[in-house]
């Protein structure tokens, strides 16, 4: 097996959680060709990113983060705070612009709001719930990326749709993550579905984050867009000052709602 980056690697123990629900750090030395005593930092770090729990020589699958990890969950949190942050990410659409949402709970509620406009857009997306909702505007043109569809996502994974992203003049991107700091930036969980954000983020002029107060100042396991990267953040009032002032500092726009 080539070497794997950490981001890699780590998925890669997700995966075999969710497939044997338990590993030890033996087995995943043998399985993944890496020394212990990196498997060992690996574990703990991803343990304090709440994605498995620590037993005595490995790990077991934390059901509890499982359940919430899934589309359906992610969707019934910060509900109000994600329909204002779309309302808000809408007034930033102006018509005839072509725009990506990636396939997060936050881009789906921009997704319905559209829906009901009569804004002429063409509108390319990863996102299955975010494309059903969206075709039902005769104004927007859809254009749903083709990959890899995995239990429990609604979304869209792989790089399969890399080469219909690159025909586009994409004017903005809008995104969520699991976790944002200014250090950081943007960074999500499914590291193949990292690798597709960055080639969105790549073809696209504009980078809007759409991101409610519970993933600010949170870091998870792959980074897909640094600070430089994005233009504005759009945030809900509970969002904490401090954060805030971060963002200002390093002149990213900032909309709370």
């Amino acid at each position: 097996m080539s070497k794997m980056f950490a981001n890699e690697r780590r998925n890669k123990i997700l995966e075999l959680l969710h497939e044997k629900k338990r590993v030890t750090v033996k087995g995943l030395s043998e399985k993944l060709v890496v020394s212990e005593a990196t498997l060992r930092s690996d574990l703990n770090a991803m343990e304090k990113e709440n994605l498995l729990l620590r037993t005595h020589g490995g790990a077991i699958l934390n059901n509890r983060i499982k359940t919430e990890n899934t589309f359906s969950e992610r969707e019934k949190k910060q509900q109000e705070e994600k329909r204002k942050i779309g309302k808000k990410a809408s007034e930033l659409i102006v018509d005839g612009q072509c725009i990506i949402l990636d396939a997060s709970s936050t881009a789906l509620e921009l997704a319905r709001i559209l829906r009901n406009t009569k804004i002429r857009l063409t509108v390319i997306t990863n996102g299955i719930a975010s494309a059903m909702e969206l075709k039902e505007n005769p104004n927007i043109t859809v254009i749903l990326l083709g990959g890899v569809l995995k239990v429990g996502s609604v979304g869209v994974e792989g790089l399969m749709g890399a080469s219909i992203l690159k025909q586009f003049n994409v004017d903005t991107m809008f995104t969520s993550a699991n976790g944002f700091t200014t250090e950081t930036g943007l960074t999500d969980f499914n590291v193949y579905e990292v690798e597709l954000k960055r080639i969105m983020k790549d073809v696209s002029q504009k980078v809007i984050a759409l991101l409610d107060h519970s993933k600010m100042g949170r870091v998870s396991i792959s980074q897909f867009a640094n600070t430089q990267e994005i233009n504005t953040v759009i945030t809900d009032s509970e969002t904490a000052e401090v954060y805030l002032e971060q963002l200002e500092e390093i002149n990213i726009n900032v909309f709370t709602c």
